[in-house]
């Protein structure tokens, strides 16, 4: 089980993002890739009450660069050298006491941080079948596109940060994950404040976009 500290961030512009990411030096450091997600839950939405979370995400090569929302081809779908990951992640409840830097605040929460722990799957229908027969369902889908980059080592500040750029049916975001003053660093190098950080998971957003635009909820999936 690992311990995750991270926030994100809300993108207006993606060009002007990705001139800031340039300028700062940052590379990707692996190919764009197309995410779906299944999170599982209880009938009584159990899990969710208590703030964990339980999903198996598939993830697959993806063309084109940030901003294209190109879809994934079946040809990359199929292909031998890198084909679909898939991956289990159960979160536990973020910290109620996730704070900055020692000397801030106890009301100054900026970040989320929570337990997680993932596991490598070979056989997930297999295991979405084992859940299914425990009462879980698979109830929420969710998909994006995911760019991960690294800032250059020259940078000893940005040590154990990773910036993810996400490409959602709600917009554009980027996850920062790391030490909190390396997540602060990075957020104000990138023209952002704490004032800016976004602690909701994409399922809230994508309830809170569909209450902006009075839509049913359903599934957070590109058309």
């Amino acid at each position: 089980m690992s311990r995750e500290t991270e926030i994100k961030l809300r993108i207006v512009n993606i060009k002007s993002f990705l001139r800031a990411l340039k300028k700062l030096g940052a590379k990707p450091v692996s190919p764009r890739a197309h995410e779906h997600n299944l999170i599982f839950d209880t009938p009584d939405g159990g899990l969710a009450k208590h703030g964990q979370l339980l999903r198996i995400r598939t993830a697959s090569p993806a063309p084109g660069t940030p901003g294209s929302l190109k879809r994934p081809s079946l040809g990359n779908r199929k292909s031998k050298k890198s084909g679909p990951r898939t991956l289990l992640t159960f979160k536990s409840p973020p910290d109620q006491l996730a704070i900055g830097p020692a000397t801030a605040s106890p009301t100054d929460r900026r970040y989320k941080v929570r337990e997680e722990i993932e596991l490598a799957l070979t056989e997930p229908a297999s295991l979405q079948r084992i859940f299914e027969g425990l009462g879980l369902k698979g109830w929420f889908r969710y998909e994006k596109f995911r760019t991960p980059y690294r800032l250059p080592a020259r940078l000893s500040w940005a040590k154990g940060l990773i910036i993810d750029l996400d490409e959602t049916p709600i917009g554009n975001f980027v996850e920062l994950e790391g030490p909190g003053p390396a997540i602060d660093q990075a957020a104000r190098a990138l023209g952002f404040s704490s004032r800016d950080y976004v602690l909701k998971n994409y399922l809230v957003l994508y309830l809170d976009d569909c209450k902006r635009q009075n839509l049913q909820p359903s599934h957070m999936l590109f058309p």
